[in-house]
């Protein structure tokens, strides 16, 4: 266990061997969390790879092809639904389509 003394301005100096393990250096950003009434310190990489992770567990079993993909060809499809909506609408209303 470690400890630090808080001085002026709030400030608290992270030990050493917690910035080794979380692998910040000076200048990184840290995030603060209060989880059950207790403060937990993690750096911005460890949300990312935190978050990365979440993500590749949730779709691990996913058989489609890239999610990209997939938003890309739906809003295509929609774009195209509209302008034939639209091309549709000005030919009934004797007007050029846009």
């Amino acid at each position: 266990m470690n400890a630090s003394v808080m001085s002026q301005g709030g400030r608290v100096v992270v030990p050493k061997e917690y910035r080794q393990k979380l692998g910040l250096k000076e200048g990184d950003e840290v995030i603060w969390v209060e989880v059950d009434g207790q403060i937990v310190l993690t750096s911005r990489k460890q949300q990312l790879e935190r978050a990365q992770k979440f993500f590749a567990e949730l779709f691990k079993d996913y058989q489609g092809g890239s999610l990209v993909d997939e938003l890309i060809a739906d809003r295509r499809a929609e774009a195209a639904r509209d302008d034939a909506e639209a091309a549709e609408f000005a030919a009934r209303h004797g007007k050029p389509a846009a």
